[in-house]
């Protein structure tokens, strides 16, 4: 069954349908869930989440165009529930330059601390970089987040980014994306990076694949995902999701549960 290992089910775009649509997941094939944090009042939602599915892991952070609303007792109060049971990752965080908002000083800041953070409560990071690549890998490569490990979420680099994390021991997560006409770049990623260190995620309600591209996303979806990386790969669909369930696993570091 698929892991979908970055949704954004928490988001306003699921408020009319939100129970139907969860409960209808596992029917389709869906294993797994991992729900991201990207503010303080989404992580508190994502919380709820978890608590309410089973098959609900949580992400707890800060998305970098949130982080003015960051302060030290916002960054203790993730401390604190990063240690819930089925909080599994630090993130979203990271930097955005496409929207430079907030400045970039700020949004740095707030990297590096959550950085630091996921270091101290030993859980792996969800990475968002967009339109940053240099300061992004830069201040990684400073905080030896290699050490820390976890994935580049909805990877937009080239190959030769994707090869400086591959050499870090992060992941790439790949998503609806892949199946754009005019996302050579990604499918070149995909070619290139071990099938073994690859994850199949939505962003959802964003990035929904063609042929949906442009409407909510779902992780209904990611059978389009799946049949896309399988041929890039030549491989089966089966083997794919086997493979990149097998891989969050290990990314998420969740055992056998």
């Amino acid at each position: 069954m698929i892991f979908d290992t970055h949704a954004h089910y928490d988001d306003e775009a699921f408020d009319e349908d939100r129970e139907e649509l969860l409960a209808s997941l596992r029917e389709h094939g869906i294993e797994a869930v991992v729900n991201v944090g990207a503010s303080i009042a989404g992580t508190k939602r994502t919380l709820e989440l978890t608590r309410r599915w089973p098959f609900f892991y949580g992400a707890v952070g800060v998305h970098p165009n949130e982080t003015a609303e960051l302060d030290e007792e916002k960054l203790e109060w993730l401390k604190q529930v990063s240690a819930e049971p089925k909080v599994v990752a630090i993130g979203e965080i990271g930097l955005d330059y496409y929207w430079d908002d907030p400045e970039r000083d700020v949004q740095k800041k707030w990297f590096d601390r959550q950085l630091e953070l996921a270091r101290e409560v030993g859980l792996p990071v969800v990475i968002h970089s967009r339109d940053a690549a240099k300061d992004t890998l830069d201040m990684m490569k400073a905080a030896k987040a290699g050490e820390i490990g976890g994935v580049i979420h909805c990877f937009s680099y080239g190959v030769e980014m994707a090869r400086e994390y591959l050499n870090m021991g992060f992941f790439i997560g790949i998503g609806g994306v892949l199946t754009f006409k005019n996302a050579r770049k990604l499918k070149e990623v995909a070619a290139y990076a071990p099938i073994e260190r690859i994850v199949l995620e939505t962003d959802c309600p964003y990035l929904a694949p063609v042929p949906y591209r442009g409407k909510r996303n779902s992780s209904l979806n990611l059978p389009y995902v799946v049949e896309e990386l399988a041929q890039i790969k030549g491989l089966t669909p089966e083997e794919i999701v086997e493979i990149t369930n097998r891989n969050a696993r290990r990314l998420y570091r969740l055992g056998d549960q």
